[in-house]
């Protein structure tokens, strides 16, 4: 099964809509950005995905932030995984007391040799903790949600060593190509399911059913 992870979700309704749609994941962004959320605000989404009979796992993104800030935003809001955006080394991220994601930026000079080999180190220094890697694009200085693509050939060469999530310009439109081309463990939409920057509840439910609709006629 290919995860769905829908991010930079701010409000009730499009928390639900991600929940009921089945998503397995929704994350909520504490690092700079438009989409950024306050720890009291994260806290009401994950009460309200807590309601749902389908209860995807919560998300914390983060990038920029200490350690120990890190884990007191996870325990207030309660929240099951924390996502570590920025460039946090392997030392940093033993100190986080929840399951990680951590993304790797991929430019266009990037490998899938080189993806790889930080993959198998972080998966060395890091034998005692349940990480999993996303792929995201690199560009500038953001932490993610950019709404651009990379080289899917160098995430099928990593997918098919690693379990690994995709991000990075995904849509309902073009999710299924992503996975008959690299069959990822999980895929990460932010805004890809937005309309003039705001997420569309329609667009959370087309993206999740296009991500099922491709693993049906891949079988």
């Amino acid at each position: 099964m290919t995860r769905v992870k829908v991010c930079g979700l701010s409000e009730i309704e499009h928390v639900v809509a991600a929940a009921d749609g089945a998503a397995n994941f929704v994350g909520f962004v504490f690092a700079e950005s438009r989409r950024r959320v306050t720890p009291d605000k994260a806290r009401e989404l994950v009460e309200a995905v807590r309601r749902r009979e389908s209860r995807p796992q919560t998300v914390g993104v983060f990038a920029g932030f200490p350690a120990t800030e890190v884990n007191m935003v996870v325990d207030h809001c309660g929240l099951d995984r924390v996502q570590l955006s920025g460039d946090e080394s392997w030392e940093f991220c033993a100190q986080i007391t929840r399951p990680i994601i951590k993304t790797l930026h991929v430019s266009p000079q990037s490998t899938g040799g080189a993806v790889l080999r930080v993959m198998e180190e972080g998966r060395r220094r890091l034998k005692n903790t349940d990480i999993v890697f996303l792929l995201d694009a690199r560009v500038g200085t953001a932490s993610g949600g950019t709404g651009q693509t990379f080289d899917w050939t160098l995430a099928k060469e990593v997918a098919a060593r690693f379990p690994v999530v995709v991000a990075g310009g995904l849509t309902p439109l073009n999710v299924a190509e992503l996975i008959h081309e690299a069959h990822p463990w999980g895929v990460d939409v932010s805004s890809g399911v937005e309309t003039a920057g705001i997420k569309d509840e329609a667009k959370i439910r087309s993206f999740i059913e296009a991500v099922r609709r491709a693993e049906s006629s891949a079988r």
